[in-house]
């Protein structure tokens, strides 16, 4: 194993670690998916560069790393696998179909070397999704082979291997064959909304709030200079005054930027970027698109009036509108949970669901508030873990969330108690909590996109 294999390896073992992230049927540690991956890729390629990407192929899409963080551990070439191995969809581009064909055209436009970690990433995959789950396994097997269709260029001994897995499943399932396609036109929902809120005034109500929040009130201007000035004087002046990042102007108009972290063995004129669509955003785009950004990327940038003005970093969003804008979401999550268990336990048996304490604590809670003429009843008086182990203990209200097991149940339960916490009590929410805010973010752009 090469040195970049084995610090590729440690990298995306911790940050994957870090967030306790799990394959979602067995609970087995999600390296061992990656592991397979790349034991696929070297199987058939004596390419370090290759192997790494297959061990790092998630970790910009699933964890806190960015591609930052991967270009400045591995290099440029990695980073531009990575990069072409990570979806670009995002919740408000459409349904899932849509979504699916507009990642695999961004797949289609990758190189062979990438199309072959993703047909390894398939491989195992679909292994592992025919094998635990045949309801979803018909779906899988249409955006599989609609993907086979683009990954051609990618080794052929893969490729077939990947064929092959996809007939296997098919045959497994009775399917006569793997279908090569989802029909365009046929609409996916999910098996119930995450946000399900039979009240439209609530649905109305956090739309409102959802998006009242949005990129300009975080934004800090964007320093910039005149890209025709030597890129040496530029960095150094970047460097003096301290900043994270500045603009470059060309026409008056700002056309890329430059980052004073650079390594010392790039030259200045390497170190001018472009930039790329995928981080600049309007200065009215809502909160949960800057989290977007910047799960894969170190800056946001911002437009005023059609030109690029402002930044935003991770540091940024440590701010008091961030905070309000995640408590308020976090608050909507629990009132989602009490109408839930109304809905599951009608006549209040899901009292034999809390120990002896907790109910003790609820009920002395609903005592006092009752004392005070508010109109409540023993459910709004749970904790949020209390409220959220009541859901969980049932399996069908689990599967509704996407939560298959109680162990992933539990692990979501502490995520997102860490992060009300942290709220609360002013701790650093983006070191301790950025998966949690990540995941928030993606639930709140599925949720208004289908209007809920």
């Amino acid at each position: 194993m090469t040195d970049l294999v084995a610090r590729a390896r440690a990298f995306a073992t911790e940050a994957h670690e870090r967030i306790d992230q799990r394959r979602k049927y067995t609970s087995q540690p999600y390296q061992e998916h990656l592991k397979t991956v790349a034991g696929l890729v070297a199987q058939v390629a004596d390419d370090a560069e290759m192997v790494a990407a297959a061990w790092l192929h998630d970790t910009v899409e699933d964890t806190p790393a960015t591609f930052g963080d991967i270009e400045r551990e591995f290099g440029a070439e990695v980073r531009a696998l990575v990069a072409d191995l990570t979806d670009v969809s995002k919740p408000s581009d459409g349904n899932r179909a849509v979504r699916k064909a507009i990642d695999r055209h961004h797949t289609a436009q990758a190189s062979a070397r990438a199309k072959t970690v993703k047909l390894a990433d398939i491989i195992d995959n679909c292994r592992d999704i025919c094998e635990h789950d045949a309801s979803f396994a018909r779906v899988y097997l249409g955006e599989a082979a609609a993907l086979l269709d683009v990954l051609d260029e990618g080794d052929p001994i893969l490729f077939r291997r990947a064929q092959k897995a996809l007939a296997t499943c098919a045959k497994r399932l009775g399917l006569p064959e793997p279908p090569q396609s989802l029909d365009a036109d046929e609409p996916w929902r999910p098996e119930q909304d995450r946000f399900n809120d039979p009240k439209l005034s609530q649905r109305r109500v956090f739309g409102v709030f959802t998006s009242s929040f949005t990129a300009r009130e975080i934004a800090r201007p964007l320093p910039s200079f005149d890209v025709e000035r030597p890129a040496a004087d530029i960095l150094e002046q970047v460097r003096a005054a301290e900043l994270e990042v500045a603009g470059l102007r060309q026409h008056g108009v700002c056309v890329g930027y430059l980052r004073a972290d650079e390594p010392p063995h790039r030259s200045p004129e390497d170190a001018l970027r472009a930039f790329t669509p995928a981080q600049v955003l309007r200065s009215e785009a809502a909160l949960s698109e800057v989290v977007r950004v910047l799960t894969r990327h170190d800056f946001c940038f911002v437009t005023a009036m059609g030109d690029v003005a402002g930044v935003i970093t991770r540091g940024d969003m440590q701010s008091p509108i961030v905070r309000m804008w995640l408590f308020g979401i976090v608050t909507f999550i629990e009132l989602e949970l009490v109408q839930r268990i109304r809905a599951r336990w009608p006549d209040g048996s899901w009292t034999l669901l809390l120990s002896e304490g907790r109910l003790k604590k609820a009920e002395a809670l609903l005592g006092e508030r009752r004392r005070r003429g508010q109109h409540v009843d023993l459910a709004d008086c749970l904790q949020l873990s209390d409220k959220a182990q009541v859901v969980m203990e049932d399996e069908a209200e689990r599967t509704a969330l996407g939560l298959p097991t109680k162990g992933a149940a539990k692990r979501v339960i502490r995520d997102l108690e860490s992060l009300r916490n942290n709220l609360a009590h002013a701790q650093d929410i983006v070191t301790h909590d950025w998966p949690q805010i990540a995941r928030l973010a993606e639930r709140v752009e599925e949720a208004l996109n289908r209007g809920d």
